[in-house]
């Protein structure tokens, strides 16, 4: 391991801790010697970390302060890569230029070797056998999200009914073959799960969602779990 990653890992580690934590607990976390342990930590506080404590008191790290340039192991650039990849080549067009772009503000604020291993990263992304149509744009379904608002939708379901709703959008599930949106339906006063290729109409309405998206997802896992479902896009029993 680099030093620069070493001091990295050390800064994740005292990120981790709710209190002072010993030098030796670190030292032996970090599977280094205490005198390289005290060492790196006096490099920290050098480029400005708040870092309170000393040898025999333990040591904490007050919140903000971030390593100039930005830093990543290896394995987070690879993690990085990995996902921005899938969702340049699987993602809608706005999602997928959004990926692009990180990638590039990414690269270009890395010091030059984590550069490099960004943009020569080995782990690559198959093209998908079958392309995922959605009827309905999936960037309104976000931006509702994202603003708290309700949607009215025409849908149309696996029996060819058609149905009209107003909903409160709280995810969007993306599984290899289909995207599934997920939302409390008025219409049924019930969570409910809608394929996005079988929405035949969107309007994204001015009012907001009565609650929260974070108390809805919460709810939704739990009724899930409750139930012993999975979602899956060929479940019939959690999917209409």
């Amino acid at each position: 391991m680099s030093r620069s990653e070493r001091l990295l890992q050390l800064m994740q580690v005292l990120r981790r801790q709710r209190g002072p934590v010993s030098g030796q607990a670190l030292a032996r976390e970090m599977d280094v010697s205490l005198r390289t342990l005290y060492r790196d930590i006096a490099s920290l506080k050098a480029q400005g970390a708040e870092i309170d404590g000393e040898p025999g008191f333990g040591y904490v790290l007050k919140p903000g302060f971030v390593l100039p340039p930005l830093m990543f192991r290896s394995v987070e650039i690879e993690a990085l890569m990995l996902g921005m990849r899938w969702v340049a080549e699987r993602g809608d067009p706005a999602l997928a230029a959004g990926a692009r772009d990180a990638a590039a503000r990414i690269a270009a604020v890395l010091p030059r070797t984590l550069r490099r291993e960004l943009e020569t990263s080995a782990l690559l992304v198959g093209t998908s056998l079958r392309q995922v149509s959605t009827a309905a744009a999936l960037e309104p379904m976000r931006a509702a999200i994202r603003d708290g608002l309700k949607l009215k939708l025409t849908y149309r379901d696996k029996q060819d009914a058609v149905s009209h709703r107003v909903i409160w959008p709280f995810a969007v599930v993306y599984f290899e073959q289909a995207r599934v949106l997920a939302a409390w339906c008025e219409l049924r006063g019930d969570f409910r799960n809608f394929h996005a290729d079988r929405i035949v109409e969107l309007e994204p309405l001015d009012e907001p969602s009565p609650r929260r998206r974070e108390i809805l997802l919460y709810e939704w896992r739990r009724t899930l779990a409750a139930s012993g479902l999975t979602i899956l896009p060929e479940s019939d029993s959690v999917l209409f």
